[in-house]
């Protein structure tokens, strides 16, 4: 019997709008994307290959994977057969605020080096924390505690304060202005020239440094930050030919075919489990 991929999103308003992803029986392969939030997530069954930080990283079973907000990441199974996991989208806005009380960050937002983590007590909680999460009867209270205290155990183990985070990075400074000016307006059509005078650099030295530091080109980050505008738009409830339309994407297939190849979900059934939860 062939086994049918499931991909479910949650989204929660008692937690500040966090989402929660629930893949089962995945065999696509997820292009390199970004996410607005951090991906926090665990390996229900097989295994799953991906890029992150420059590497490609394998995740067994039961281990933690971690991806940063913004961080170009892939994803697909690292066996002949299908994975499984579960993950979370916590933002930075929410880092900090869970963060005020913690005495090494103090409000700020955590960096977390590791791709990988096989830690089996943190790898338990935060599975319990999802299957609390997917239980619309239990109390928000009781989430929001158990969310809380999993992310803090997380962060003092695992994270590393802003500025290590800062020196990781080293961006230069025309290859971030101009990672921001298309975040900031990505439904834009931009030219390479446009792009690349924005930096202060010559157009093929732009791509080189950008393709170095980013890890896609300016192409592929622009369309992932049309993605993160359209999901904005989805849960606002804009119509779907209007959110094509407001995001710069060709027309309303092209934008499907993009947010699936992201996501591994229509923008349609992502607004439908929406409404569901």
């Amino acid at each position: 019997m062939l086994m049918q991929e499931r991909t479910h999103y949650f989204h929660f308003n008692e937690l500040g709008g966090l989402e929660m992803l629930k893949a089962q029986d995945l065999t696509l392969e997820f292009s390199r994307h970004v996410h607005e939030g951090f991906c926090i997530g665990v390996i229900d069954d097989g295994a799953q290959r991906f890029f992150r930080s420059g590497a490609n990283h394998v995740a067994p079973r039961g281990d933690i994977i971690l991806v940063n907000a913004d961080e170009v990441h892939t994803g697909s199974s690292a066996l002949d057969s299908a994975w499984s996991y579960r993950a979370i989208y916590p933002t930075p806005e929410m880092f900090q605020e869970l963060t005020q009380d913690l005495t090494v960050y103090q409000g700020s937002v955590p960096w977390f080096s590791q791709a990988v983590i096989h830690d089996v007590g943190l790898s338990q909680q935060l599975r319990f924390l999802f299957n609390v999460l997917e239980q619309p009867e239990q109390h928000s209270l009781f989430k929001e505690t158990l969310y809380l205290s999993t992310l803090a155990c997380l962060v003092s183990r695992y994270g590393q304060s802003r500025s290590s985070q800062v020196a990781l990075s080293d961006h230069p400074c025309g290859v971030a202005r101009v990672q921001h000016l298309m975040a900031d307006q990505p439904e834009q059509d931009y030219s390479l020239q446009e792009l690349a005078q924005a930096a202060g650099l010559s157009q093929w030295h732009f791509l080189r440094q950008f393709k170095k530091y980013v890890g896609m080109t300016p192409h592929l980050w622009l369309v992932q930050h049309r993605i993160l505008k359209a999901k904005r738009l989805l849960r606002a409830g804009e119509p779907l030919v209007n959110i094509a339309m407001q995001c710069g994407f060709a027309d309303q297939s092209h934008f499907t075919r993009h947010f699936k190849k992201a996501l591994g979900v229509t923008p349609q059934n992502y607004r439908q489990q929406l409404i569901l939860n």
